[in-house]
């Protein structure tokens, strides 16, 4: 993988990340207000699919080792 590639796989990784603590929080802020159940349940799993995402973008990052 061209090092350009990498250094933009990592920037969508970073600006996952930071969307993904956004979710928590937010989640967390519904959470505490008691916000209605369902909106909760659409926002983690919006949280899981972006979680999902940066799994797979880790996963291309970092080379596979044959042990």
């Amino acid at each position: 993988m061209a090092d350009q590639e990498q250094a933009e796989i990592r920037l969508i990784v970073a600006r996952l990340r930071q969307e993904h603590e956004d979710f928590d929080a937010a989640i967390n802020a519904m959470i505490q207000t008691g916000c209605d159940a369902l909106r909760i349940q659409r926002m983690k799993k919006k949280k899981l699919v972006i979680k999902d995402r940066l799994s797979k973008l880790e996963d291309q990052i970092v080379p596979d080792i044959i042990a």
